[in-house]
């Protein structure tokens, strides 16, 4: 049996009845197709692709489009093929997209006629464009280019096609290469009756996305034990809520076409507009069957859900929640209007073994509020041809206490990535973790999930629905602040009495698990999807702490200038008895730094008894006279203020460190318009955080120079074309193997700076070093060209005023440029190539010609400019923050601003971000922002709050922006600004967070000595210990010459440098640099590279030590 099987027969029982409706929800007459129309609209796709595409075994079509109205039939019509289909989402990011598409060797793409254009934007290098119209049905077909085709995978074709196919997809490349002529006959054989009906992948959340195969036979047990269970009939209304992407999908559509029922279908737009959904679903359309994801659900609101999804009169007959954790029984019951009927069933199960597992359908008399049960619902029952076990650490099942789910059965088997079917059934382990008792599977979350208090393992839930039987308790929260202590806070009703419900608390408790403070607030903070805000929790309990600490309060203004010079001088390290500070002494020129600006920041507002808006900025661009100034507005908001001096005025674009530069500047030549010297040159350009960018058209075509390069990326980094450039954005991680042949005629130091042999398996020794002048805080920018790699070059700059060009290999300069002022702010490269952009302190933002260093053009900010430049590769625009509190949008070839924004929060410190699809380019400020704007309007999209100070640098991935705060949180939002997790140290976070596509995880430093790797749903996997403050943000590659492994670069203020294994947080070697370290690592090839304070900038070479190779 097959699902067009069964839609067929349903069809011919029901022909016209209604299939599916889609309702665009703007006042038009929604679209509707009979099961008539459904299925001769799909014989017509069926007929064309027979007649038009090489047909084999297993034969997969991909499917780029949006949820519509012809959704059904074009599924359909692939499958009575018969073929498999695999959708395509056109809002994910390309680059996975493409990896899908080349890791499944895709032949055939059907694209739908209204997205043409940006399918041939984004994938047209991997298709043909002479491509095929099936107007009926609105499709278009696009073939492979023969020349993007692995040759690896091509096989006989002049056998006849029925016996052996003319290309094999990645599954049968497998089979065909792990076993002899005759196994391998047998595996077809055997292979035939796995029948493919979809081709799906995972999420990637806890690594590289797998492919997930689907056969019939895995799914149609699922599709026909959910219609009974639902008890589906021809008169309910199906809401079509999942992704395609996502296998729930498949369940919403052939429970529906199975059934005779109707299936509802909006844009996905709409899915994020809770009044507008909720409109459609239960007023228009009046939709009698929900499957869901809690988080959808929770999108409504409580009120809303109460008053209409889950009301008395409410049209839905079935809610089905599952993809993440089931919701508490008491918030089902807030849910629940008084009268409502609606069936609430708990599914489970994993992409991997498609669709659901398990389900439970929730006894109606649980929700009577007098009935006493565990707030925890369990999973169910296995599913029609499913297999369900519990196994314990040693692998054993059990049937009783806790162990890791694993899921699978005879019929029940997917087949993952290259994967050859095996006889019996598989089991798939699942990650999760439940607690079986009396029969039954209670879901405890995965393990990581589950905090470890002294030692012992708890559940924060528990202690918080112990608390919330409290009569007194209206309302509670539990938090673990700063992964070291249990906070519950609570809104209290009655005469609430702390010392009762402690006393309740510690006789059911073992007293690790009692929290050790309790804090009475009015309301919970909640999200926007109704669930408690930790991170707002977090806040107040923070807030709590601080106006606790002794006030040192002044009493009169006269103290301010004596207290402020003495905050200065111990800050800076100046002797007590040495002169009064200067008027016009800046405090970042005096030796200070982002750190100590944050100290001297904190001790002010503790001085004054409240907290100074903007007063960061002013000590970190101002002098101490203007510093005093604006204290003294905020401390004595009724005096009138005087100042001995002027400088209170705009800063003036000079040489404010009052220093000689080394080297004479040099004004812009302004000849030949940078629009004249715009040809293209292909490189790839590798900066801090594993930011890697390759803008060449021909990479793919450049002979054994463009595959080398190209074999130099990790997997799975692929490059998505657009606008005629090859893009590989920014989120991705960099490989370190550069496949290349070098002319080593460096000579090693293994003298005073020999970086020294370790107890780890890698040596560091210095490869080359050059002297800037003075502190090199800048990270490094590594640009290589394609035709010639072993030009490739280094620009870095440093508080010389001095940014230097040094080739990677030979460490020789290539030219220096003094600039008028000091730099800190990293280096960018130009959309073409030619061009190499850096700030500078005295408020300019220079354009420099890469080859030779020539100042080719300089934009005026009004304050210092020490974040670092990005580019759009989309636009080639140059994005830069100031001190003056814009972002600037600069095109460099035209010489001239697009547009600027105030971001009303502060200077920007820190470099934005920018992320392709949404095209989004993210901002932090020192006001405590991240903001979210249209790149090419400049418009501001969202803001989502941090609170305290951002120096970290946002670094983003298809699903999420991360960045780091001073209060101690990585913070995490999606790209609709809902803030998804955070993660709490015990030290500032200056360091920018690392995001790496070889394990899907987020690496970041904190002040509190340690570095951190958690997984993207925020749980720590592990973290290190250094010998001082993380500044530097940690650098993530995979190298093959060191042993093939993942490995991260992390340095310390002190100059030390560790390379960890990036899986596990094991040293694999280390050394130590002669200075402090502010300064970020990129790596390339075996190459390290880091700027130092002690005025040098470093390349190091990793190698696996002798002792190591012999032994």
């Amino acid at each position: 049996m097959t699902l067009q099987q069964i839609v067929r027969t349903a069809a011919r029982l029901y022909p016209e009845r209604r299939a599916v409706c889609f309702d665009e929800c703007n006042n038009k007459t929604p679209a509707t197709y009979t099961y008539k129309t459904v299925t001769t609209l799909a014989t017509e796709l069926t007929d064309f692709l027979r007649g038009k595409c090489n047909l084999t075994e297993n034969f997969v079509i991909g499917l780029y489009c949006c949820p519509g109205i012809n959704l059904p039939s074009w599924i359909i019509g692939i499958l009575q093929v018969p073929a498999a289909y695999s959708p395509i989402d056109p809002d994910a990011l390309p680059t996975l997209s493409t990896y899908i598409m080349e890791k499944c060797n895709f032949r055939y793409v059907l694209v739908e006629k209204v997205i043409l254009d940006k399918f041939k934007v984004t994938f047209g290098h991997l298709f043909c464009h002479n491509s095929l119209e099936i107007q009926s049905v609105g499709l278009i077909l696009f073939q492979r280019n023969s020349s993007s085709i692995d040759v690896n995978l091509l096989m006989d074709h002049e056998n006849d096609k029925n016996e052996r196919p003319a290309v094999t997809n990645c599954w049968e490349e497998n089979i065909l290469g792990q076993t002899e002529t005759k196994q391998s006959k047998e595996l077809l054989d055997a292979r035939k009756k796995y029948s493919l009906a979809y081709v799906l992948h995972t999420s990637g959340t806890t690594g590289i996305p797998k492919i997930v195969r689907v056969p019939h036979r895995c799914i149609i047990p699922n599709i026909l034990h959910l219609r009974d269970l639902f008890q589906i009939t021809p008169d309910d209304v199906i809401f079509m809520a999942s992704y395609m992407t996502f296998d729930p999908s498949v369940v919403e559509l052939f429970v529906t076409l199975a059934s005779g029922a109707s299936l509802l279908i909006v844009p996905q737009i709409i899915k994020m507009m809770p009044q507008e959904l909720s409109e459609a679903l239960f007023e228009r359309h009046r939709v009698s069957v929900l499957q869901a994801t809690p988080t959808l659900l929770r999108r409504f609101g409580v009120q809303r859900i109460k008053s209409t999804v889950l009301s008395a009169s409410t049209s839905l007959r079935v809610l089905a929640l599952g993809g993440e954790v089931f919701p508490d029984l008491n918030v089902l019951r807030s849910w629940k209007g008084e009268g409502n009927k609606t069936q609430v069933f708990n599914i489970y199960g994993i992409t991997e073994v498609s669709c659901w597992a398990t389900c439970y359908k929730v006894p109606e008399a649980l929700f009577d509020s007098d009935h006493r049960f565990d707030s925890l619902i369990p999973l169910g029952t296995p599913l029609s041809g499913t297999r369900v076990e519990v196994r314990n650490s040693s692998g054993s099942a059990i049937l009783e206490g806790e162990g890791q789910v694993f899921i699978g059965g005879e019929e029940r088997v997917c087949f993952l990535d290259g994967e050859v079917p095996s006889p019996g059934a598989t089991m798939r382990a699942t990650g999760d973790f439940v607690r079986v008792k009396d029969g039954e599977m209670f879901y405890l979350g995965r393990k990581d999930n589950q905090i470890k208090l002294h030692g012992k393992r708890l559940n924060i839930e528990w202690i918080q629905q112990l608390a919330e039987d409290n009569c007194q308790v209206e309302a509670c929260a539990v938090i673990w602040y700063q992964k070291e202590k249990l906070i519950l806070f609570v809104v209290p009703k009655g005469s609430f009495r702390r010392e009762d419900l402690f006393r309740k608390l510690q006789g059911c408790l073992p007293s690790h698990s009692v929290p050790v403070e309790l804090l009475l607030i009015d309301a919970l903070p909640l999200t926007s999807h109704g669930k408690v805000d930790v991170s707002e929790l977090n806040k107040i309990y923070s807030s709590h702490l601080n106006s606790r600490r002794s006030d040192r309060k002044l009493n009169k203004k006269e103290e301010l200038w004596e207290r402020l010079q003495g905050f200065w001088k111990s800050l800076l390290n100046l002797p007590d008895d040495s002169s009064s500070i200067s008027e016009d002494s800046s405090f970042l020129n005096s030796g200070g730094d982002s750190l100590r600006s944050l100290h001297l920041h904190d001790e002010i507002e503790n001085l004054v008894g409240r907290a100074i808006p903007g007063l960061l900025e002013v000590i970190l661009s101002r002098s101490i006279a203007e510093v005093y100034k604006h204290v003294l507005q905020a401390a004595f908001p009724s005096e009138d203020q005087k100042l001995s001096c002027n400088s209170s005025e705009k800063r003036k674009r000079r040489n404010s460190s009052g220093e000689e530069p080394r080297i004479k500047a040099v004004k812009p030549n302004v000849g030949r318009s940078l629009k004249s010297e715009a040809h293209s040159v292909g490189f790839v350009a590798v900066s801090r955080g594993n930011r890697l960018l390759s803008t060449d058209e021909h990479l793919k075509n450049q002979g054994r120079a463009g595959t080398q390069l190209r074999e130099s990326m990790p997997f799975p980094l692929v490059l998505s074309e657009h606008r005629g450039n090859e893009v590989l954005k920014s989120n991705e991680t960099v490989a370190s193997h550069a496949n290349t042949t070098e002319i080593d005629s460096v000579q090693r130091t293994h003298l005073e700076e020999n970086l020294g042999r370790t107890a780890g398996k890698l040596t560091l020794d210095v490869r080359w070093k050059s002297d800037l002048g003075k502190c090199v805080d800048a990270s490094p920018l590594v640009v290589v060209p394609v035709i010639d790699q072993l030009s490739a070059s280094v620009y870095i700059g440093s508080h010389s005023h001095a940014i230097q060009a040094v080739d990677l290999y030979s460490g020789k300069v290539k030219w220096e440029r003094c600039l008028a002022d000091r730099i800190e702010s990293s280096a960018c490269v130009s959309l073409c190539g030619n061009f190499i952009i850096v700030g500078c302190y005295n408020g300019l933002v220079y354009v420099l010609r890469s080859s030779n260093g020539e100042i080719r053009w300089t934009f005026v900010a009004e304050d210092a400019v020490k974040s670092s430049a990005v580019m759009d590769p989309s636009t080639g625009l140059v994005f830069v923050g100031s001190h003056d509190q814009h972002v600037y949008a600069l095109d460099i070839y035209k010489e001239e601003c697009v547009w600027k924004l105030h971001t009303d929060a502060g200077a920007v410190f820190s470099s934005p971000c920018l992320n392709l699809l949404p095209h989004h380019l993210y901002i932090a400020t020192l006001g405590g922002l991240l903001l979210a704007v249209n790149p090419v309007t400049g418009s501001p999209i969202w803001k989502g709050v941090c609170g305290k100070p951002v120096f970290s640098s946002p670094h983003c991935n298809k699903d999420c922006v991360c960045v780091g705060c001073v209060d101690g949180n990585l913070y995490c939002f999606s790209h609709f600004g809902e803030k998804v997790w955070q993660f709490s140290t015990n030290g500032p976070i200056f360091s920018s967070p690392c995001l790496s596509s070889f394990a899907r995880e987020v690496f970041f430093g904190s002040h509190d000595h340690f570095t951190y790797c958690c997984n993207r749903e925020g749980d720590l996997m592990w973290k290190f210990e250094t010998t001082s403050t993380v500044y530097a943000t940690p650098f993530v590659f995979h190298s093959r010459d060191l042993e093939d492994k993942t490995l991260l670069a992390v340095i310390s203020t002190d100059g030390r440098i560790w390379i960890l294994n990036a899986k596990t947080g094991v040293v694999e070697g280390s050394g130590k640099l002669p200075g402090e370290v502010f300064s970020s690592p990129v790596v390339w090839g075996t190459k390290l590279v880091v700027g130092c304070r002690n005025n040098y900038v470093y390349c190091l070479d990793l190698c696996i030590s002798k002792n190591s190779k012999t032994a």
